[in-house]
């Protein structure tokens, strides 16, 4: 009945469903988008609190045996299934997002949330455990990594709850656990493109020093025709003798962050970072 290849782990405990969607605080007139309804045991409970549930399934059976399931009920009128890959389309308006999602769309997803426009008020979205605990690691936490810092630099984001394997259909491998997701409004006003640029070279080698990090060759070259690129592109003159080493290393210098390693910075250190980058005509992407 369940396929493994989606990551389909059917919650079946009514009192965890009731809390994950209590976790939500809904409103009546909420919209609520769900990625991996299953059988339809979150779906159930949302439609009772909200105006609207728009449920994205990707395989065709659940979503038949969903819509089976609240034929002629009183809540019948409020469900729109949406049939298909979540990641290939694109997300209509809602308020609240609820997900026991699929772990191998676990980083893709929470990011096209945390893009999506205009911003919704909150997700609460059921992962494993390892990436739930990513997602919520502070400075110097063993798991803190980019996508700690990328989804802290646009959301809010708590650690609500816990939850077993053996409330699951089939039990996964794993444990799991539900965080909380509550993007920034406005959002940042940040390139992300250049700002994870930067993080990707930053956490390449994440107990290593920013200085280390970015000596290697490959980030060498590739700042360097970046410099190149930026000059000619903004009629800016190359100095003679210019050296990128020189300029990069000076700027992780001035700002006392070469002995730094990534794993201890938190977000405005690295907005600092991008910012001296910047204005050292240094880029990303």
């Amino acid at each position: 009945m369940f396929n493994k290849d989606l990551g389909q782990h059917i919650l079946i405990n009514p009192l965890v469903s009731q809390s994950i969607v209590d976790k939500a605080r809904l409103k009546q007139t909420d919209v609520v988008l769900e990625v991996g309804p299953g059988t339809g045991n979150l779906t159930i409970k949302i439609l009772e609190q909200a105006k609207k549930v728009i449920a994205c399934e990707a395989d065709a059976r659940l979503a038949a045996e969903l819509t089976k399931r609240v034929q002629g009920g009183p809540h019948q009128h409020k469900l729109e299934i949406l049939h298909g890959d979540v990641m290939k389309r694109d997300l209509p308006f809602f308020d609240v997002c609820i997900s026991n999602t699929p772990y191998q769309i676990s980083s893709p997803l929470t990011f096209k949330l945390l893009f999506h426009r205009p911003t919704f008020r909150c997700a609460v979205l059921m992962f494993q455990r390892e990436f739930a605990l990513r997602l919520v690691a502070r400075p110097g936490d063993s798991l803190y990594n980019r996508l700690s810092v990328n989804c802290q630099l646009y959301s809010k984001v708590s650690l609500v709850m816990s939850v077993g394997k053996n409330n699951f259909k089939p039990p996964p491998n794993v444990e799991s656990s539900v965080v909380k997701i509550e993007p920034l409004d406005p959002p940042p006003p940040i390139d992300f493109e250049e700002w994870d640029g930067m993080l990707r070279i930053a956490f390449s080698r994440r107990n290593k020093t920013l200085a280390a990090s970015f000596k290697s060759t490959a980030t060498m070259q590739m700042l360097e025709s970046n410099y190149k690129t930026f000059c000619a592109s903004n009629e800016v003159m190359m100095e003679e003798g210019f050296d990128i080493k020189q300029r990069v290393l000076g700027v992780l210098d001035k700002l006392g962050f070469a002995e730094t390693r990534a794993s201890k910075m938190d977000i405005d250190d690295f907005l600092k970072l991008l910012a001296a980058f910047h204005d050292a005509n240094i880029h990303f992407c």
